[in-house]
Order: C-alpha cells, then structure tokens, then sequence
C-alpha cells in the first residue's frame, strides 16, 4: 500500500502547560477529502498551523508526499504543493482582486515583492492568477478593488489565492465562517468540484457541510483523536454523537 499523501505521527504541540495537539495521528490519502472536526479549544487551528509551517510542534513528524517536512519553512511547504487557507481572510484590500491572486502566485514562485509594480506585467504570473479567479467564479470581478467585495467573496478570493500555486493539497481552516445559506451553499459546491482535483483537509463547524463532503471525518477533542471514519461511522459513533452531534438528531448544528 503507497505512503498516504499526508501523515501526521505522535504530533505534540503545548502552549504554556495547556496541551493543544496531544499525540496525535491521522493521514490524508491523495484525492480524499478530510474533514476535522471539534469543540472550540479542540486544537484544530492548531493542527492546521501545525501542517501548514506557522506553527512548529513540539515533537512528532509531519510526512507530505513522501517527504519529512516537520521543520521545513511554509514557502518549502508550498513549493512541494501544501496550500493553506486562513479562518480570518488575510486581502490586500488597495488592491484589486486580480493583483491579490497575482501576489499569491509570485510568492509561491519564490518571486521578490520589491518589483511588484513591473510585476503587474508579467504574464507567467498573471494568467495563471486569472485561472485561480475563474475556477472559484471571481472571473468578472478581476478588477474591482478587493475591497468592494462581499464576505462571501473575499472567502472566494482567499481560496483562489490558495489555489493560485496548484497544489496538490489544501489546508482549509473554516472556510464558511460567517457565509449566509446561499453562500454556504456555493461554497460547498465549490468544494465538491475542488475534490475532484485535490486532497482537502478540512475544519469546519458546518456539520451539514462536513457531512456533505468529507469521505473521513476525525474528531478531536483537548487536542487528542478520539474518533476517526467515514460520516456513516462518525454519525453512529455514541461518544461523538453525546459530545458533538446531539444525542438521537441526525441534524448536527453544534460549533466545532
């Protein structure tokens, strides 16, 4: 059986005697959607800080495409094909839409900010920013200043930031915080079309979302794992279904 593309192994992150990640073990196969789920104070944003280089554990290893990237950098992450997205969308708000996705696709080439405004220019980072922008449906708003989009939309841009680089991998830390139904909604079939194409670890406190999407589900609480499987699996597990689901409603809406 090949290598998973990614691998978490007995990761252990503290913060002042509090245990965020508690030995924890999970793995993402290629082409799987894997949702993470939890109370609040669960170590989720941890874990994904963790994964993504913003965070540097305390012990355990991280394997991405069969390569130890425990004490690797983010941008040596990225440039292996690890792409993260935040909980709070982190936009240059002066700048237009197209410039925001151009800037992400220059980072992740390892490119200098220093010649950004000869940079505007440049077609190798241009193109493959309007590519990023139609695959999320931002197409049309290429120009408009990022900072007359909606919420919604700048959780849209986030993601074609994200995308910009093609990864073979995203990190997506509650990707639908503060999105009204209809934005839900599109955002979740974003997702969908997205998975066909990539390997997605997802935190979310949607549950009608991760249930809709995941094809694994692990649960963490005070940072450890205390369940693991498909939703069918996660939804009959009595623990997680006391904790998180609601004892006998199928209809999960408690935060994770």
């Amino acid at each position: 059986m090949s290598e998973p593309l990614l691998l978490v192994a007995n990761l252990v992150k503290r913060f002042e005697g509090i245990v965020a990640t508690d030995n924890l073990t999970l793995d993402v196969a290629a082409g799987e959607l894997h949702a993470v789920i939890g109370p609040n104070g669960a170590g989720k944003t941890t874990l994904i800080g963790q994964l993504g280089g913003q965070v540097t554990p305390d012990s355990g290893r991280i394997r991405f495409a069969g390569n130890d990237i425990t004490a690797l950098p983010i941008h040596r992450r990225s440039w292996l094909g690890l792409a993260r997205s935040f909980q709070i969308a982190s936009l240059f708000l002066d700048l237009s839409v197209l410039d925001n996705v151009a800037l992400a696709v220059q980072a992740q080439a390892g490119h200098s900010f220093h010649f950004w405004r000869d940079a505007r220019r440049e077609p190798e980072l241009r193109q493959p920013a309007r590519a990023a922008l139609a695959r999320v449906g931002l197409a049309q708003r290429a120009d408009f200043p990022a900072s007359v989009l909606s919420h919604g939309e700048h959780r849209l841009l986030e993601l074609a930031m994200a995308l910009a680089g093609q990864p073979r991998m995203l990190l997506l830390d509650e990707p639908m915080a503060g999105l009204g139904p209809e934005e839900s909604a599109r955002m979740i079939e974003l997702l969908r079309a997205l998975k066909r194409d990539l390997t997605i670890l997802l935190v979310e406190h949607d549950m009608e979302a991760v249930f809709a999407l995941a094809d694994r589900i692990t649960v963490l609480v005070y940072g450890r794992a205390i369940a693991s499987g498909t939703p069918e699996a996660i939804r009959a597990n009595e623990e997680v279904r006391r904790a998180y689901l609601g004892e006998g409603d199928e209809e999960a809406t408690v935060q994770t």
